[in-house]
């Protein structure tokens, strides 16, 4: 058995601007500071949203990555 590399995770597949943002900021308070949330999206504006998303609250990007025509974040959560 292997361990997860995210404490959670959000699928926005599917969702268009502004959801996913909308869906992300109410998910990342049910995640712990310091844990991660992987969120999964097909609106190609989420590559632009969510790394400002996290910048501006205090929020790590831990990594982006595109895969088979989904975007896929790793977050970090901070202590606000």
């Amino acid at each position: 058995m292997t361990v997860p590399e995210f404490d959670a995770e959000l699928d926005a597949r599917g969702l268009f601007c502004p959801e996913p943002v909308m869906m992300l900021h109410n998910r990342i308070n049910d995640v712990e500071p310091g844990h991660l949330l992987r969120v999964v999206a097909t609106d190609p504006s989420t590559t632009r949203d969510i790394p400002r998303f996290c910048q501006f609250l205090g929020h790590e990007l831990v990594k982006e990555e595109e895969q088979g025509g989904e975007f896929v974040f790793l977050i970090r959560r901070g202590e606000a």
